[in-house]
């Protein structure tokens, strides 16, 4: 009897021709298979943003996001309050905390903007809005929102990241980061400021946080290059800048092969070739010189008070042509007026910003219907909390934060349109009916988007990290 570490009669691979066989054939289809795992795991580490099955069919391919920074006023646009007629001009009596950073306290003020009902909807909407009005019946208006903080540089953070400190990825991130891309040439996920200036925490906003930097958001401008340095340097042909690449590339990615941890170096190596892809289709997409002069018309391009914006939702609806996945349009930049935030004229501040705004939206969600991205497109309007339906201060048309109450609005892909959900008290102070707070906004765009908002997690710090954090429901009254 032979003997061995296996036991008696017992070989490494079995007792018998076949069973030899079938073991080593085993093991050698297990190499194989190991290899071919490797190779999906090396491409998907090269290129962090190839395109990703959602976790279950969604209309939504794409998002935009039009951020009205600096908080605009639901009792002026979209949430109207006849009761602010009636007690126009009273002290408020409430037990609610109004008033940031110690600013006076005034008394109720009634809007000086008409609400009208439009469309078969019969929706309400303020005379700020003429032109978007006319979508009445695409609208889907949420008047129930509510948020934890008063102050614009967590308010913002909050809204694009759904946390108030500052290092976590935006949703942009996440929807990079769980769908992917469907153009290698552009970015995933592309933001446009206000020539005023960003929202107070900055590039906070669009940060890709502890996620491979690949899932950032990229700033384009409005005007002229849409990146700095991206054109190619003087005196360099394509061929002598192709193989410098390519060296460069080849180096790059052996150096990952021995560190295929290293996130941040295949982020590089992607960042590279997206930038040289760039170079011609993004300078392409801010071109808008072929456009016809009805379409400029429009958009407000011709008028001054309309044209930076204009400018953006143009540039927005041929970056969606191109399956760019997450865009964002900020209106309002700097500070106090500069932005929605009014607290010395609410009352002039909104009509300042709302005529920016107004026509160029209506003319992208005119186009996004004619051309069919209205389909596959999801929009979100709104700011990062609300104001008070007080004055800041006796006789004063200023309006203060109000992070208890406010309205944003969504549109488009998988959206039921003509409606107004939720509500606030009767004066427009806080949330009371189908409350919605920013976490339950964003499991909800997630789900528009074809994501479970409880499955899209990220290992990070120990722990499966996600954008709601421990909290937040899909708020399905939204939905079709």
């Amino acid at each position: 009897m032979w003997t061995s570490r296996f036991g008696p009669n017992r070989t490494p691979c079995g007792r018998t021709r076949r069973e030899f066989l079938w073991e080593v054939g085993g093991g050698f289809a297990g190499l194989a298979l190991i290899d071919l795992f490797s190779r999906d795991a090396r491409a998907a580490s090269i290129n962090p943003l190839a395109p990703k099955a959602p976790h279950f069919p969604a209309k939504a391919k794409h998002a935009v996001f039009l951020f009205m920074n600096g908080a605009p006023s639901h009792v002026d646009t979209f949430d109207p309050k006849p009761a602010l007629f009636k007690f126009n001009g009273t002290p408020y009596n409430g037990s609610l905390v109004v008033g940031s950073n110690n600013r006076p306290i005034g008394h109720l003020m009634q809007s000086p903007f008409e609400f009208r009902h439009y469309g078969k909807s019969g929706l309400e909407i303020s005379s700020l809005f003429p032109h978007t009005s006319r979508f009445a019946d695409d609208l889907c208006v949420v008047r129930s929102m509510y948020t934890d903080t008063a102050a614009h540089a967590s308010g913002c953070l909050q809204m694009n990241t759904g946390n108030v400190v500052i290092g976590k990825p935006s949703l942009g991130s996440w929807l990079s980061y769980g769908l992917g891309s469907e153009n290698e040439s552009l970015p995933s996920f592309v933001v446009m400021t206000d020539p005023r200036g960003g929202p107070i925490s900055g590039p906070s906003n669009w940060t890709a946080g502890y996620m491979p930097p690949a899932f950032q958001g990229t700033l384009f401008r409005g005007t002229g290059a849409p990146l700095l340095d991206l054109t190619t340097p003087e005196g360099t042909t394509e061929r002598t800048q192709r193989a410098s690449l390519d060296l460069l590339k080849k180096l790059n990615e052996e150096h990952l092969e021995t560190r295929p941890e290293e996130s941040e170096m295949a982020a590089r190596i992607y960042s590279y070739e997206l930038a040289y892809r760039m170079q011609t289709e993004a300078s392409t997409v801010v071109d808008l010189g072929k456009e016809s002069s009805e379409t400029k018309e429009r958009y407000g391009l011709n008028q001054s008070l309309t044209a930076d914006f204009g400018r953006k939702c143009l540039i927005t609806r041929r970056l969606l042509e191109k399956g760019v996945r997450f865009i964002q349009l900020y209106s309002g930049g700097g500070h106090i007026e500069d932005t929605w935030d009014g607290h010395n004229d609410c009352i002039g501040n909104h009509r300042l910003h709302a005529g920016e705004t107004d026509q160029p939206i209506a003319a992208l969600m005119a186009d996004l219907k004619s051309t069919g991205l209205w389909d596959e497109t999801l929009l979100i309007w709104g700011g990062e909390f609300g104001r008070t339906p007080t004055s800041e201060g006796v006789g004063k048309p200023g309006r203060d934060h109000n992070w208890h109450g406010f309205t944003m609005w969504l549109a488009g892909a998988g959206v039921k349109g003509g409606e107004a959900i939720g509500a606030t008290d009767e004066l427009g102070f806080a949330a009371v009916v189908d409350r919605c707070h920013v976490s339950d906004l964003h499991a909800t765009i997630l789900h528009l988007m074809g994501l479970d908002h409880t499955k899209l997690t990220y290992f990070y710090s120990g722990m499966n990290t996600r954008l709601t954090g421990v909290r937040g429901n899909v708020f399905n009254k939204v939905l079709t």
